[in-house]
This record gives structure tokens, C-alpha cells and sequence, in this order.
């Protein structure tokens, strides 16, 4: 696993643990949590570094994630910090129950799973 994805595999490892740090020193003052998306994501690095047209196809868009975040940065402070939230999760739990409108090509259903997440 670690050789074709060793720096992507870092900055998520990195993240997870300035999480889970930030979070404790942080506490009562910020909310500290982590924001991952369930599938690939349709960015230039997608496009241009991994896989082109093909893998950016079986994307999200990025209004995927900014929706998601919105409901983590709007929850209370007294709720919990320390978490790792997935985008689609979060967004189901506010009660979107269609995110076909974030497929980056209309209609696509076969979207392609984030590397970190069991699938």
C-alpha cells in the first residue's frame, strides 16, 4: 500500500494526528475535527495527476465537501471535537437523502471510493 501512496498516505496520517491533538489542547475554545469525502473528489490533482477524464468521471464535486463543512463548522461547541466525519454521513444526518446532484457528470452512480475509507 505505502509505496504508490506513501505521501498521500502521510498527510492523512499528519491530519489524523493534529486532529486528535488539537482537539484536546484546543477544548472548551475550538472545535477541532476532520472533514474526509466518501468518494474521489473531482480536483485539477484528479484530473491531471491521477487518472484524467476516466477517474474524474466517477467523481463529486467539490460543493460536496463545502456542504459537509458547513455542518461541521455550525455544530455547537459543547458537541463533540476529535472527530473524523465523512462527507455523505454528515450530510445525511442533516437530512439530505439525494446526493446525486454532486455526481461531477450527471447521472453517474459507479463513483469512485476515497483511498482511506473500507469501502
Amino acid at each position: 500500500w505505502f509505496a504508490p501512496h506513501v505521501a498521500y498516505t502521510m498527510a492523512k496520517y499528519g491530519m489524523s494526528m493534529c486532529v486528535l491533538g488539537m482537539a484536546t489542547e484546543f477544548a472548551g475554545r475550538v472545535a477541532v475535527n476532520a472533514l474526509w469525502p466518501a468518494t474521489a473528489i473531482a480536483t485539477a490533482a484528479v484530473q491531471n495527476l491521477l487518472g484524467g477524464d476516466h477517474v474524474a468521471s466517477k467523481c463529486r464535486t467539490p460543493e460536496i465537501m463545502a456542504d459537509a463543512a458547513w455542518h461541521v463548522l455550525t455544530r455547537p461547541l459543547s458537541a463533540p471535537a476529535g472527530q473524523f466525519f465523512i462527507d455523505e454521513e454528515v450530510l445525511r444526518d442533516a437530512g439530505v437523502t439525494d446526493l446525486s446532484g454532486y455526481a461531477a457528470v450527471p447521472g453517474t452512480t459507479d463513483l469512485a471510493p476515497d483511498f482511506f475509507l473500507d469501502p
